[in-house]
């Protein structure tokens, strides 16, 4: 397994978070939603991702799904592979997917191909910004997978 459960304070998520282009800002000592939150780090310290769902209640917009918020790959793993990764280590740490499963939303700049590659559909888009919604449905989620290990102490350092 690659990827390593961390707090959401780790510093090497923080330092990857700023360089992601949705970091509003950076320097700040958390980079996730509030909310209930799942950082996972590579195991070699260059990826990040986060997925993210309400504390309690719905969504705003009636959806019942997780969401990943962040995602950044600056090491030699398949992007599309670690989000395989992700969602099967995101499906052991809290159960069976929502019935809509997860999604995310991708910069007008990109094209969303690794996620694409890891199953996922366009979606529309969001109302707010008008940026394209991906969605992989709960039904298409990897086996669940057990994190490389739980504490900050045990991933390599960069």
């Amino acid at each position: 397994m690659i990827w390593a459960v961390v707090k959401k304070t780790d510093k090497r998520a923080l330092e990857l978070a700023d360089r992601h282009y949705t970091r509003q800002k950076p320097g700040t000592p958390q980079f996730t939603r509030p909310g209930r939150n799942l950082v996972l780090l590579s195991m070699d310290g260059r990826a990040v991702w986060t997925t993210w769902m309400p504390a309690r209640g719905e969504r705003m917009d009636g959806l019942n799904v997780w969401e990943c918020t962040m995602f950044r790959n600056e090491g030699i793993f398949l992007s599309s592979h670690l989000i395989v990764l992700a969602l099967a280590v995101t499906r052991m740490e809290w159960g069976e997917p929502p019935v809509d499963g997860m999604i995310t939303y991708i910069g007008k700049h990109l094209h969303g191909g690794c996620f694409h590659a890891a199953g996922f559909r366009n979606d529309g888009y969001s109302k707010s910004r008008k940026l394209q919604r991906l969605r992989l449905s709960g039904d298409r989620f990897p086996p669940a997978m057990a994190a490389a290990v739980k504490t900050e102490a045990d991933v390599i350092a960069l």
